[in-house]
């Protein structure tokens, strides 16, 4: 019997570079999947339904939520944001690995609703880099991006919550620290619990 994948809490503040983390890390891992979110915000120009989100209706959502049928949620600006279970649990009984990449908020109530999911924390290398990376986008006026390092401060605050936290100061070195988290939690015995049960089933 095939052991389930790890489903796989993955946080930081804008600017520590964690998309770009998962990015490289969907390409070098097969196995890993990366959870699509649903909304009820309508699609901007450019999105596309089951790529960027799941764009359901404000009804259908609460519906789910009243279902038990969500991992996580949460409402911003009138409009619903949240990670769909049956998706997730598909994939995780498929032996894949299921990322959630997700802001602290949601990431705690995952936790609290699957103690099972491994949680990491993408850290900048420092809060003078984090500050230049934020700038050097370009994009944005001085009072976004001060709003948008006050709200890294503050989820940094969380990162001690997490089960492991990696510092990406260096691209393929903090994906590699990610992958040798998941290898090391696939060889805990409490995951290879159908492994050693074969094994132990073929000696009788």
């Amino acid at each position: 019997m095939k052991n389930s994948g790890l489903l796989v809490i993955l946080s930081g503040p804008s600017g520590c570079g964690k998309g770009t983390v998962i990015k490289e890390l969907l390409r070098r891992n097969p196995n890993v999947f990366l959870s699509v979110s649903a909304t009820t915000r309508l699609p901007r120009e450019g999105e596309q339904d089951g790529i960027h989100y799941h764009f359901i209706t404000k009804d259908r959502f609460e519906s789910l939520i009243a279902e038990e049928g969500m991992l996580e949620y949460a409402s911003y600006c009138d409009n619903y944001y949240g990670t769909p279970k049956a998706a997730v649990e598909e994939k995780l009984c498929a032996g894949k690995d299921v990322i959630l990449e997700i802001e602290v908020q949601g990431a705690l109530q995952v936790m609290n609703k699957r103690p099972d999911a491994v949680s990491i924390f993408i850290l900048p290398p420092s809060a003078k880099e984090l500050e230049h990376r934020l700038v050097g986008r370009n994009t944005e006026d001085r009072d976004t991006i001060d709003r948008r390092l006050a709200k890294a401060w503050d989820e940094i605050t969380y990162a001690s919550r997490y089960d492991y936290a990696v510092v990406n100061d260096d691209l393929m070195e903090a994906v590699q620290e990610v992958e040798a988290v998941l290898i090391a939690e696939k060889c805990k015995s409490v995951r290879m619990e159908h492994t050693i049960a074969s094994i132990v089933d073929k000696n009788c």
